[in-house]
């Protein structure tokens, strides 16, 4: 294979195999047209292969390649999509990335073991958009400064040794498009960002696409005259109902935020009732106290919301019950007292989903209430009457894991592709040794 023409090949996709290397000690490959290289779920373990300044898509996830991201990498000044997910590479990650800005789209160096701080070159990754560093040993601050990136959708930095506050917002750090943001499972410990909050607009939009569509990058490679388009969908690990979830496609409508595993303090800010696209929303495990606002009710597309181990007092807020496509949702120890809210998605909730409360009552819980008080209110009964099939198509609709989130679980559980077995099985003992050294943390 090595004596293929060196000047014609463009093209070179070996993914899915059991390849152990190549059959030269070079790490430099040697076709010097070559544009987009796959060798995705393989079993090489040597040094990081190095493609020729021409590449524009590079990606070898799920092998076990080890060692440092060499600075040979960072010639390619035409690189749009890195993936080097995945594998037991480690070191600091290399300021000299940012000699990719004028083009990179996608960075995907979770599972690694990288560590140290977070070059702040890649503030100068304009084209940035979806940015994955999760399950490494990453020890910084939080990157706000990331916030300038103005494409930046997908930040995916949990299961790292990130720590401290998360700063101020400031209008030149924005997140303006930003989609979903994954900090699970690191050492942070301010307030909620309610700053952010404010002005993360992109989760503000409820808008609903006119067909399914996937977060992807489209990359167009001349070749012999032709033009051939590439795509990749982007892909995230982030915990949905409870339990790590590989989506290996990102449906473009889908806003996530997983705050999990920290040691967030104080209130949940009202302002995150303004984040009315939400569809995930994880502040599980951390030290929050304080009500449980009633303007997370105005989260009507919302489908997990994960409030659990934490320090919460006062009731449910009844208003809880408009979130009618609600799939998931778990308020288990922590400090609520009083009757359950009733009706529509509330229905579906097992006693799980309160366990730990014993100042609750009520359905599903088997304390009655006792009070001559009545109940919390709920939404005028006068409606009930004519729109009470709507309520029940709505709740059907939202039962299960939603719309949204559903329909990325089922292409997940569908596909079974052997990427995808490589991504979540052959990195588990690293994984779990990974979540064990946090639960000593914790």
């Amino acid at each position: 294979m090595w004596n293929i023409s060196k000047e014609t090949l463009e093209v070179l996709d070996l993914s899915r195999n059991f390849l152990t290397g190549f059959d030269q000690h070079s790490v430099v490959l040697p076709w010097s047209r070559l544009h987009y290289v796959r060798l995705d779920s393989n079993m090489p373990q040597g040094p990081l292969p190095i493609p020729p300044p021409s590449t524009i898509q590079y990606s070898v996830s799920g092998n076990k390649l080890r060692g440092e991201i060499p600075p040979l990498l960072c010639n390619m000044a035409s690189l749009m999509l890195l993936d080097l997910s995945s594998n037991n590479l480690n070191g600091r990650i290399p300021p000299c990335l940012a000699n990719l800005s004028k083009s990179l789209l996608v960075l995907d160096l979770g599972s690694n073991d990288f560590n140290g701080q977070l070059p702040r070159s890649l503030a100068n990754c304009m084209m940035l958009e979806h940015l994955v560093l999760g399950n490494n040993q990453i020890d910084d601050i939080f990157p706000f400064w990331l916030g300038a990136v103005p494409h930046l959708k997908v930040l995916i930095l949990g299961y790292n040794k990130f720590h401290g506050e998360m700063g101020s917002w400031h209008t030149n750090f924005r997140f303006p498009q930003l989609c979903a943001i994954d900090l699970s499972d690191n050492e942070f410990t301010s307030d909620l960002p309610s700053e952010y909050f404010q002005n993360w607009d992109t989760m503000k939009l409820t808008n609903v696409s006119n067909g399914l569509w996937y977060l992807q990058a489209n990359t167009r490679i001349e070749m012999q005259g032709y033009t051939t388009n590439f795509p990749y969908n982007y892909s995230m690990t982030i915990t949905n109902k409870g339990m790590q979830r590989f989506y290996e496609k990102i449906p473009d409508i889908l806003k996530a935020i997983d705050f999990s595993g920290n040691n967030f303090i104080g209130q949940i800010p009202t302002y995150i009732g303004n984040l009315q696209g939400l569809h995930l929303l994880n502040l599980g495990d951390n030290n929050l106290s304080g009500p449980i606002p009633s303007s997370l009710g105005n989260l009507t597309q919302l489908e997990s919301l994960d409030l659990s181990k934490n320090k919460f007092s006062g009731e449910i807020p009844w208003q809880l019950t408009r979130m009618t496509f609600l799939g998931f949702f778990n308020v288990s120890d922590n400090h609520l007292t009083g009757p359950i809210p009733q009706g529509k998605q509330f229905a579906t909730f097992s006693n799980t989903s309160f366990d730990g409360n014993p100042g609750l009552c009520g359905t599903p819980l088997s304390r009655a209430c006792h009070s001559p008080e009545a109940p919390p209110p709920t939404p005028s009964s006068s409606k009930e009457g004519s729109v009470s099939k709507f309520d029940w198509k709505f709740a059907l609709m939202g039962y299960g894991s939603g719309i949204v989130i559903g329909i990325s679980i089922g292409y997940s559980l569908t596909s079974w592709k052997h990427e995808w077995f490589v991504k979540t099985f052959g990195n588990r003992q690293r994984k779990w040794a990974r979540i064990e050294r946090m639960g000593l943390r914790s």
